[in-house]
């Protein structure tokens, strides 16, 4: 398996990946969501504030996570914002997901990179050295739905500590159905 940071020429392809993944584990209309959310940040992202991780075995896409900038209003550490991530249906549960969010995470770590949140599955992103934060601690964009679901982890050899003031993410992402 071979990872890659590139995605200039492969829009289609990573859309199409998102769409039929999260389309046959939570419905199409969740497809459709996604897919627009993953088309938005690809075309209106600066490429500064956006880091891929694409997951691919003898030239097919197996799996992508994006990674997006997160601004704090009085902090000045780079955050990024881990989502989404999808592996082709086909082959989740074979340690694809995980393997490419490491690589993603070094890769973030090499570019100097203080710290990255994900709002999402505890169970599965604590496999990967995320671990529960609190909104008072780390304020989210717009307001969790479930708050359990917020996560975070420090790329540095310190600790994460609070982020002072809110926060910010990129346009695609400021949308109440994403929090």
């Amino acid at each position: 398996m071979e990872f890659t940071s590139h995605t200039q020429g492969r829009e289609a392809a990573l859309i199409e990946l998102f769409r039929s993944t999260f389309a046959a584990s939570e419905g199409s209309a969740e497809g459709t969501l996604i897919s627009n959310l993953v088309r938005k940040l690809l075309a209106d992202t600066p490429a500064e504030d956006l880091i891929a991780c694409l997951a691919e075995d003898q030239g097919e896409l197996l799996g992508a996570c994006l990674f997006s900038r997160l601004s704090f209003a009085q902090d000045g550490r780079s955050v990024f914002l881990l989502a989404p991530v999808a592996v082709t249906h086909q082959r989740q549960r074979t340690g694809i997901g995980q393997q490419m969010l490491n690589q993603g995470l070094e890769l973030l770590r090499q570019q100097g990179m203080d710290a990255v949140l994900t709002y999402g599955d505890p169970n599965f992103y604590q496999r990967v050295g995320f671990r529960p934060i609190s909104s008072a601690d780390v304020c989210p964009p717009l307001p969790l739905r479930q708050p359990q679901g917020w996560l975070g982890q420090s790329l540095t050899t310190q600790p994460l500590s609070q982020l002072k003031g809110p926060s910010h993410c990129v346009n695609a992402l400021h949308d109440p159905a994403f929090w």
